[in-house]
């Protein structure tokens, strides 16, 4: 009698879909299967041929009744050429249906591929997978020494071809995505590393004019509050929010910083919350904004002045509950960020005028950092000078300049930098850019290039009331300053400089004719240096 009229074709139909479909492994599916239809055939093995492509490696899975094991070939052109050129040739026979053949070898597969698989002499049938016009390879089962396979056989293992073609299909699928991952995760953590390693660089300044700065970073940065970073264009707020990042509990969380001023108003919604497939023209697939992004670290809003006044009602919502909306979308998703703002506008000023919202305002101003500009603090211009010089001069493969010229340095103080600390990078790799080539030393090059590329309107020729000019522990060159006393210490130099400034403004230390105004230093940074010299301040001082 014919195995198909024993059984019950639904049942079998079903209970060979559960065992096929029972796994994304393709050894624990295959195993499955082999116990299932071992019950209703003479089934000794079985076989999955998966085929990649014309000339790629073919993979051969082979599952047994005697030890259960699961066994994998990989049938390649170089190592196997026999093999891979007889199962490739059968695969693009591709024919529909189950073929059986009373022994391997009267099958197109032959004499070469029987001995390797180990079904020499047996009946065996033949199965090719196909998912639309995809072909994916072809199933193989061989029946038990002396027994054979008949049409009844053939009709079962038909009704198997759909079931064996999704599973293949979607674990084929699932291995890819898998792949994709381990690369997307170990891609992720190189660049987290990248991020980390170029973010925790040394801020020039720290102990100098950015130390009021740095002591109010450290006080801000272990908490979750907002905090904004205010200061004029180039003095190095991105390096300080940086800094915060760092010094928070989110270190190891992305550090994300959008520029609002860079973003047309039309998409700023779509960037900063980001939107769901079909929300809007040319949307294809779902995008992830700069906030989502951002969650379980910090996001950096920079220009936060420019924002248009319907993103500011949108972004106080985000501040107040800590939830998005994509656009397009209705699900509230939350976000555990902590938010640094950044403008070198006046805000206060702008909420008077109406342009920017009041609430926003006083959600964002919660710990206000102000960065001085490079003008109030002189005493940071040579250690920058030194820092860019170093860095601009290894990027171009260039020596760094061993030293420069006095009055080059004296120079580079006397310039009021009204691009701030950008500005200085900038002149100074344009120096060195101007420099390569020439005969002269590369020291008196640069120095002559960066003399000559200070606008002579913002270089202060009055010395009365410079203190670099007198004092000129900045351009390293005091002799004046030391004159009958031998050789002071910088600090002993700095000292003496805010004494007699001091005198001036008889202890005046803030404020129009302070000696803050006349250092042109931020007040901040003239007290601290006080206190670590121990001068006294305000105006009972000596008295």
């Amino acid at each position: 009698m014919k195995a198909n009229q024993q059984i019950d074709k639904n049942l079998f139909f079903r209970e060979v879909c559960l065992a096929i479909c029972s796994s994304l492994d393709f050894c624990h599916s295959l195993g499955a299967a082999h116990k299932y239809l071992a019950t209703t055939m003479p089934l000794e093995h079985i076989h999955l041929n998966l085929y990649q492509g014309k000339n790629e490696d073919i993979w051969t899975f082979t599952q047994g009744a005697q030890d259960g094991v699961c066994q994998k070939c990989v049938f390649s052109p170089a190592d196997n050429p026999g093999v891979h050129e007889c199962l490739e040739r059968y695969a693009e026979l591709n024919r529909k249906g189950v073929l059986v053949y009373q022994t391997a070898e009267r099958s197109p597969l032959g004499s070469v591929v029987a001995p390797v698989l180990g079904y020499q002499g047996r009946s065996i049938m033949v199965m090719h997978l196909n998912i639309g016009e995809h072909y994916l390879g072809s199933v193989v089962v061989t029946a038990r020494q002396g027994e054979v396979f008949n049409e009844g056989h053939a009709e079962l293992l038909n009704e198997t071809n759909e079931p064996f073609g999704i599973a293949v299909s979607n674990a084929l699928t699932y291995e890819q995505l898998n792949r994709i991952k381990e690369r997307l995760a170990d891609d992720n953590r190189f660049l987290n590393k990248e991020l980390k390693r170029t973010s925790q660089v040394t801020i020039i300044g720290a102990d100098g004019g950015l130390q009021s700065v740095m002591e109010m970073v450290e006080q801000v940065g272990h908490l979750n509050n907002s905090v904004l970073l205010l200061g004029e264009t180039g003095v190095g707020k991105e390096i300080v929010a940086n800094a915060i990042h760092q010094a928070s509990p989110r270190r190891d969380g992305p550090m994300i910083k959008v520029n609002c001023g860079a973003i047309p108003h039309e998409l700023i919604d779509s960037e900063l919350f980001g939107h769901e497939k079909g929300a809007f023209t040319g949307a294809t697939s779902r995008k992830l904004g700069r906030f989502e992004r951002a969650s379980g670290g910090t996001i950096l809003l920079d220009e936060i002045g420019e924002l248009p006044m319907s993103a500011q009602v949108r972004l106080l919502r985000v501040l107040q509950s800590k939830e998005i909306e994509r656009v397009g979308g209705v699900e509230a998703i939350p976000v555990n960020i902590r938010v640094i703002s950044a403008t070198h506008r006046n805000l206060a000023r702008m909420v008077m005028e109406g342009t920017f919202r009041k609430d926003l305002w006083f959600r964002l101003n919660v710990f206000p950092i102000e960065i001085p500009p490079l003008r109030q603090r002189r005493e940071d211009i040579i250690p920058l000078m030194h820092h860019f010089m170093n860095l601009k001069a290894t990027e171009m493969g260039m020596r760094p300049p061993v030293s420069i010229d006095e009055a080059c340095v004296e120079r580079l103080i006397r310039y009021d930098w009204p691009g701030n600390v950008r500005e200085l990078e900038n002149v100074i790799e344009r120096a060195l850019i101007k420099s390569r080539g020439k005969d002269q030393p590369l020291e008196v090059v640069v120095a002559s290039m960066l003399s000559s590329l200070l606008p002579e309107k913002h270089v202060h020729e009055s010395v009365a009331l410079d203190p670099v000019s007198e004092a000129t522990d900045f351009a390293g060159n005091y002799s004046a300053a030391t004159e009958g006393d031998g050789a002071l210490s910088l600090d002993d130099v700095v000292a003496r400089q805010i004494e007699k400034v001091l005198e001036l403004t008889k202890g005046k230390v803030n404020g129009s004719g302070g000696a803050a105004e006349i250092l042109q230093i931020h007040p901040s940074t003239l007290r601290h240096k006080m206190e670590k010299l121990g001068i006294s301040y305000g105006r009972g001082r000596g008295h």
